[in-house]
């Protein structure tokens, strides 16, 4: 089984910075990929930023040039910096992990259970 641990979310004026965080643990043989998804009050859930193993990262273009995105393969850990925040960047944020898991090598996808990140003054 493989376990996903999400931190860093909170309250945060407009124009303010956060940092949020995913841990992946488990039966991990390898990780193909991590992503930020959100979901904002009221819509469905939207990429934000992915992130490939081998560091080749896509950002939405709302995010574009505010947030980005790192991967540390050996911790199997992700990280996610938002600077200039906005009113509109307020959603539940999700970590998603695209892995190979288990000694059958098996591949896998796996969700956090998400962080609310709500930016207001």
């Amino acid at each position: 089984q493989v376990q996903l641990v999400e931190s860093g979310g909170g309250l945060v004026q407009p124009g303010g910075s956060l940092r949020l965080s995913c841990a992946a643990s488990g039966s991990i043989s390898s990780i193909n990929a991590m992503a930020w998804y959100r979901q904002p009050p009221g819509k469905e859930r939207e990429l934000v930023a992915h992130i490939t193993s081998a560091g080749i990262t896509n950002y939405a273009e709302f995010v574009q040039g505010r947030f980005a995105i790192s991967i540390d393969n050996a911790k199997h850990t992700m990280s996610l910096q938002m600077n200039s925040l906005k009113p509109e960047d307020t959603a539940v944020y999700y970590c998603n992990v695209d892995l190979i898991r288990g000694i059958h090598r098996v591949a896998a996808e796996y969700w956090g259970q998400g962080t609310q990140v709500t930016v207001s003054s």
